[in-house]
Order: C-alpha cells, then sequence, then structure tokens
C-alpha cells in the first residue's frame, strides 16, 4: 500500500518572503552539535505556541510541566542500523542503505572512482573491537542510478556489530575534524540511537526522539510507529521551485492499537517528523505496513496532528518545509532567528522545539 500526502495535490501558492529566507537561513559552524545533551533531557526547547506566536525558552525535562496527561506523544522506534563502513584499504567509505536480500545490499560509496562493478572491499573493523574472525569482503554488483551501490557480501556474513559505525551526518563528522575531534566517539553507539528503538532499518536517528529518557517517557501516554529513515529525508533541495524536489519513499508500519490510542487523545503530539508524516499519510491508523512519499510544505492542513515536537533542520531541507506547514512561515522564521540569536544547538545532536 503506498500513501501521498494531500500537499502534492493541495493549493499551488507561491513562497512568500518569510519562507525564501527561513530556507535559506545560516548559523556559524559552532553551532552545529558534535555531541548530544547529557543527560539527554536536559538539553534546551524552544517553546512555540501557535494561537499567541509566543516564544518561550525551557529544557526538555519541563515537558511533563507543559503537555495535558490526555496529549498522546506518538514516536518512531525504528533503528538505526550501524551502516558505516570505513574500508582503509581500498581508501573508501561505504554508506549501507537498505539490504534488499540476504547478503545483498545497495548503498552508497566514496571516492566513486574506487568502486567501480568488480571491486572488492574490506571493511576495517570498529575501533576497539576485539574480533578475531576473519574480515568480510564485499563486491561491487553494478552501479545504478542517483549514484547508488549494488553490493554482495562475499563469504561469511557481514556482522555490522563489529565492522559498521553509527551513520552519523556529514555536518558532525566535518564539525568533529575543523574542532579537532575524534571520527568515532565509542558513546555514538548509545548517543545516536533513541532509548526505545527496536525495529531496525534506519540509516539516520529519528532524533527528536533521542531527547527522551525512559523515565522522562514514562510520564506521558504515548505510542509508536515505525518509518525507516532513508537517505533521501536529508538531501537537500537544489530544485528552483522546491515543489519540483523528487520526494523519496520511505516504509512505515502502524502498529495495532494506534487508532484507538489516538482517538482517545485530546490531542496528538508527533515526536519528530518522520512520525508526523506517518501520521499525516497513512490512509488509516489500522494495522498495515506501506511505503509514503509524502511532501508536506505550506500551505498544508494537518489531520491528526496537533502539537510537533523536532529538531532544529538543515536548510533548504524538506523537513525545515514541513515545520513550516505547521507553524506557519513567519512563525517559524521567528523561532530559528530567536534559537540562533539565543546560541541554541542545531540539528541531530541539538536542542529541540515543541510547536504547540
Amino acid at each position: 500500500m503506498k500513501a501521498r500526502s494531500f500537499c502534492t495535490l493541495c493549493q499551488i501558492t507561491m513562497s512568500t518572503p518569510a519562507l525564501d529566507q527561513l530556507l535559506a537561513y545560516s548559523i556559524s559552524p559552532d553551532r552545529i552539535a558534535t555531541t548530544p545533551a547529557h543527560p539527554r533531557d536536559s538539553a534546551r526547547l524552544l517553546l512555540v505556541r501557535r494561537d499567541t506566536s509566543e516564544i518561550t525558552d525551557l529544557t526538555i525535562s519541563d515537558l511533563p510541566t507543559i503537555l495535558s496527561p490526555r496529549n498522546l506523544l506518538v514516536l518512531n522506534n525504528s533503528k538505526v542500523i550501524p551502516a558505516r563502513l570505513i574500508c582503509s584499504h581500498n581508501r573508501t567509505e561505504l554508506l549501507l542503505l537498505e539490504q534488499t536480500s540476504p547478503g545483498w545490499w545497495t548503498a552508497l560509496g566514496t571516492p566513486a572512482k574506487r568502486l567501480q562493478p568488480g571491486t572488492i572491499v574490506f571493511p576495517d573493523p570498529i575501533p576497539g573491537s576485539t574480533h578475531t574472525g576473519p574480515a568480510p569482503q564485499l563486491r561491487v554488483e553494478k552501479t545504478i542510478p542517483g549514484g547508488q551501490l549494488v553490493l554482495r557480501v562475499l563469504g561469511d556474513s557481514l556482522n555490522l556489530e563489529h565492522y559498521g559505525l553509527p551513520p552519523l551526518p556529514p555536518y558532525i563528522l566535518k564539525s568533529r575534524k575543523a574542532q579537532g575531534q575524534p571520527d568515532f566517539q565509542p558513546s555514538d553507539h548509545i548517543d545516536y540511537q533513541t532509548t526505545y528503538a527496536q525495529d531496525p532499518g534506519s540509516v539516520a536517528a529519528p532524533t527528536a526522539g533521542l531527547h527522551f529518557t525512559p523515565e522522562l517517557l514514562a510520564q506521558f501516554s504515548h505510542a509508536f510507529v515505525t518509518l525507516h529513515v532513508g537517505l533521501g529525508t536529508f538531501r537537500p533541495i537544489k530544485t528552483a521551485d522546491y515543489r519540483d524536489h523528487p520526494m523519496h519513499s520511505e516504509h512505515y508500519e502502524i502498529p495495532a492499537g494506534l487508532a484507538e490510542k489516538v482517538a482517545s487523545a485530546d490531542k496528538v503530539i508527533a515526536v519528530g517528523t518522520t512520525s508526523a508524516r506517518v501520521l499525516e499519510s497513512a490512509p488509516s491508523l489500522q494495522p498495515h505496513q506501506g511505503t509514503t512519499d509524502s511532501f508536506i510544505y505550506p500551505p498544508y492542513e494537518f489531520k491528526r496532528v496537533g502539537g510537533l515536537l523536532t529538531n532544529f533542520h538543515l536548510a533548504h531541507s524538506t523537513l525545515l518545509l514541513l515545520v513550516a506547514a505547521f507553524a506557519g512561515p513567519e512563525l517559524t522564521l521567528r523561532a530559528y532567528r530567536h534559537a540562533i540569536e539565543k546560541g541554541y544547538r542545531f540539528f541531530s545532536f541539538g536542542d529541540a522545539m515543541l510547536i504547540l
């Protein structure tokens, strides 16, 4: 079953000055968080109220004082796979995208000139690994449109627990390098994973959920959906008109009981843009699996989501457009300017914003 958001068919509207400025905003490199807040719920929280346009500086630990017991948090429980492979023998790096069948993967690789069909690569063990078995081998079988590779594991299976690194976004790795920090930190395996992650399949974390400790989450009525986050989520918009951006497709699953929980709640709070996409694009909230290529941008009338907890997103991103659709371009722009002025930390390991 394939779900598609109504916004792809909605009223056509030209960009507003506020939306243009929002999509092109910039921050100084030191505002990019290279590690998360510890503890998780000590991250800063910008509360944005759509009805009054009021903006308030808080922390994640303040959430129980803001939300009603009758609010329902809906979170994405997809688990990030350790999809980054360093192959120093070939001087290459791979990002696994999806295992299409046992032993077969699609992936991205750099540099492309060293990854032609027939090339065999040997992933390095992760730093600190005590694994002593034979190194796995992967062969490039072919290239496919979009710069992707088809890989086949030769011989023994590929144990990602021994050879895979967390697929941290390139901007975090670049910022770490600029600040003289190591590329990989042992805590990344835990830090770049929600505490409630269950179903492996994502190659990027649903980052709004990184702020929740088990103790904090237990204070709310909550439910889960699963959406496996793919690389396309973070591909920048490069088309002159953002509506022409080719939106990616991602797999999702609605579990039993979600429809009943949503029906009994007075407001549904989506934790993250991935949860919001599932809630808005699924044809029903009864148990089912499907794919969604929904592209939510202004103007869009949200059908199920009444609140949105989300991190601060990259400029020129579809995620930022979804936030602008929910809060309105003008209020979103004002919130981002406030966050920049007040020194909030941005992107995957950064602070968050709750829009009500």
